[in-house]
């Protein structure tokens, strides 16, 4: 049966792009509505920022008790750069988990997966192959384009020292952020083909959301116009894959 929904719809871009206030739009958005417009089911997230931050505690706690850090320095820092692709490794095995546990899983969710990579750690190009087949062969990927000028603006603006783990308030210092995002291979990593990425052979269906104006903040009238124009370019791509990269459901 052709699927009416993304089964799993990956959300990537710089910092403080707009992916998690696409994300909050989403949730308010009444579920028929949101099937008929963006071609989005129930909303299943998942997100390598808590996963991250886990092993900030973790390793703020052992430091505490006088043991030596799992993952970080002490200024937060991977203590190994392959630590970025577990954190993709882990977004698969929870995915895996939900085809597990749950019958026909993608008849009533939408996966999305959100996740951002500079250039400094290995970039698209590394995370990409550490997603897992059963979840490429259902993937389309939405990129929030905005400058490096723009995600240093938002991720000032958008920063609340008092809630430093949310979702929506967490923020980078401007040294991370520009040692970690100011390079981005999201150009190279996508121009072979205007559609669709190659990945592990397969080709994974992808559009760009311009967002240097900002129509994500308001959560808007704008912000649906420019979505559902995007997704319903995404859905076509989607529909229109390649043989080898043909959708399926399980």
């Amino acid at each position: 049966m052709k699927p009416e929904t993304f089964p799993v719809l990956i959300l990537n871009a710089r910092p403080a792009a707009g992916k998690s206030e696409i994300i909050d739009y989403l949730q308010h958005t009444p579920l028929a509505e949101r099937r008929q417009r963006f071609h989005i089911g129930e909303l299943d997230i998942l997100d390598d920022f808590p996963m991250l931050w886990v092993w900030f505690e973790e390793d703020a706690i052992l430091s505490r008790m006088g043991h030596p850090r799992l993952h970080t320095d002490a200024g937060n820092d991977f203590k190994w750069p392959y630590l970025w692709q577990l954190l993709i490794e882990r977004l698969s095995l929870e995915y895996a988990k939900r085809l597990r546990n749950t019958p026909a899983y993608h008849a009533q969710y939408t996966t999305v997966i959100e996740f951002s990579r500079g250039s400094e750690h290995g970039g698209y190009q590394a995370a990409y192959p550490h997603l897992s087949e059963v979840l490429l062969q259902r993937a389309a990927v939405l990129y929030i384009r905005v400058s490096y000028e723009e995600s240093l603006r938002k991720n000032r603006a958008r920063f609340n020292p008092n809630r430093p783990d949310s979702i929506l308030e967490h923020g980078l210092s401007d040294e991370k952020l520009a040692r970690l995002y100011r390079e981005n291979d999201w150009e190279t990593f996508s121009a072979a083909n205007p559609h669709y990425l190659l990945v592990k052979g397969m080709q994974v269906p992808y559009a760009v959301f311009e967002n240097d104006d900002d129509v994500t903040t308001p959560r808007g009238a704008a912000l649906g116009a420019r979505l559902e124009e995007t997704l319903g370019r995404l859905w076509k791509y989607t529909c229109q894959r390649p043989s080898e990269g043909v959708l399926r459901m399980g």
